[in-house]
């Protein structure tokens, strides 16, 4: 399939719903451990606002999760940006069956890069199904 000028360059990220979530669970479960009396359920409380307004905070800031336009991928993370060719990576889809559940993560295998990575972006990071983004990226390649 041919690459049309509005395919030339893409973007995913978290969907701003998930992460509005996130934060809304966060201040709440930071509401209540301000509100409840006892000292355990409180602790528990604040380590669930921290580790939910952590990742809320990650789904804010590292907007676009992974971007891709005509000369390779562009992938953000909590140490900064990194950049592939096309020539230095591979993508694909891999399914995972666990629990009766089966889930997919797109596989980013940069194995010809100056520094080889291996990345699996789920549909949380892309706001995505991972096959539709691996066949997105395809026609970008070509």
């Amino acid at each position: 399939m041919p690459v049309t000028p509005e395919d030339r360059s893409a973007q995913w990220a978290p969907e701003p719903r998930v992460v509005a979530v996130g934060w809304l669970l966060a201040a709440t479960s930071a509401l209540v451990a301000a509100l409840i009396d006892d000292p355990r359920g409180m602790l528990l409380l604040i380590a669930a606002a921290g580790l939910l307004g952590l990742f809320a905070l990650l789904g804010t800031l590292l907007r676009p999760r992974l971007s891709a336009d005509a000369r390779g991928i562009t992938l953000r993370g909590v140490r900064g940006a990194k950049q592939w060719g096309w020539g230095e990576v591979n993508v694909r889809v891999v399914r995972t069956r666990r629990l009766g559940r089966e889930s997919s993560a797109l596989e980013i295998d940069a194995d010809n890069a100056a520094e080889p990575d291996l990345v699996l972006l789920g549909r949380l990071d892309l706001g995505a199904d991972p096959q539709d983004v691996v066949d997105h990226l395809i026609r970008l390649r070509t």
